[in-house]
């Protein structure tokens, strides 16, 4: 499917196109085989948060709570004040501590010694988002005798945001939950389903909890993602475009008119995400300027070099 190198090195995926009255106008692969979708859940999980009384102070919060963030200065500011908006600390944050995903926020803190850090972590925004919709509600926050935390499956909220991304997406089957790398449950998708809930929520009308988190993350792509990362650089390109990488090879996102998709690269792979979703929003009629016509071939390097390229193969859409 994608492509790398001078020698042919091939990474396969599948992925689907729902068009605006959500059926299938492209599908290669498995689309109705359940996948984790990783970050791609989040917008789905900031409807729900928004549905269940959070209230963010502004959209650049909204942003940061559907972000997967680098640890950047503006994320990290962000995040503290999501937190102290509704009477919590870093120290209430119970995803795991990490470095900043960014190269030159990581050298700082690495530079001058300073430890991992729970609001370094990439999901640290969503983690303070759902503080805050606990509060709103009165839930516990951690476990505390026969009472769950938030972290876990029976949780109030961990039920509200299955309830939600289940209405979203539509006639899910298998529920099987796993959980997510900052901890958290995450819900099994089809590729179909997925792009259906991103329609949704690209069509969705103004005033509601979906059209809100779709515009937060249009308005707000470098705080949804990072310098330099992809939906930093899709969504600034494609007026309209909403986007959300999941980790292990997973994209999914939505055109203004409601053609949505969403791809999985079998290998877990993310360098091919990139180039195959340029392709597939060519096809869809997306042209590119010269700023933006990099995007779909991505730089290969040995010793320092460019040594090949990775592109998505040509027919294959």
């Amino acid at each position: 499917m994608v492509r790398s190198g001078f020698r042919e090195c091939v990474h396969r995926g599948s992925l689907v196109v729902v068009g605006p009255d959500g059926e299938v106008r492209i599908a290669l692969g498995e689309i109705h085989t359940p996948v984790y979708p990783r970050s791609s859940n989040k917008p789905l999980q900031a409807v729900a948060l928004l549905r269940h009384g959070f209230v963010p102070s502004s959209t650049e919060e909204l942003a940061i709570a559907t972000a997967s963030h680098e640890g950047e200065e503006d994320h990290v500011r962000l995040v503290h004040a999501l937190l102290a908006g509704h009477g919590f600390t870093e120290d209430d944050l119970q995803c795991p501590p990490d470095l900043p995903g960014n190269e030159p926020a990581r050298a700082t803190i690495v530079a001058a010694g300073r430890p991992r850090r729970t609001v370094y972590m990439n999901c640290s925004g969503k983690h303070a988002a759902m503080l805050a919709t606990c509060a709103a509600n009165g839930w516990p926050v951690r476990a505390e005798q026969d009472e769950p935390g938030y972290l876990d499956s029976a949780h109030p909220l961990q039920q509200a945001v299955l309830e939600t991304i289940l209405e979203l997406a539509g006639d899910v089957e298998d529920t099987d939950l796993g959980i997510d790398g900052c901890g958290l449950p995450i819900v099994p998708l089809p590729l179909f389903n997925l792009a259906r809930a991103y329609s949704r929520l690209a069509t969705a009308a103004p005033g509601t909890p979906e059209r809100a988190v779709a515009d937060a993350i249009r308005r707000h792509p470098r705080l949804v993602s990072g310098s330099g990362k992809d939906d930093a650089r899709l969504m600034p390109a494609v007026p309209g475009l909403l986007c959300k990488a999941g980790a292990d090879g997973v994209h999914a996102g939505a055109l203004p008119d409601g053609t949505a998709f969403a791809l999985k690269i079998d290998d877990g792979h993310e360098r091919a995400r990139l180039p195959l979703t340029a392709a597939l929003l060519h096809h869809l009629g997306v042209t590119w300027s010269e700023d933006h016509a990099e995007l779909a071939s991505q730089p290969v390097l040995g010793g320092g070099i460019r040594v090949g390229t990775v592109r998505a193969i040509p027919g294959v859409l």
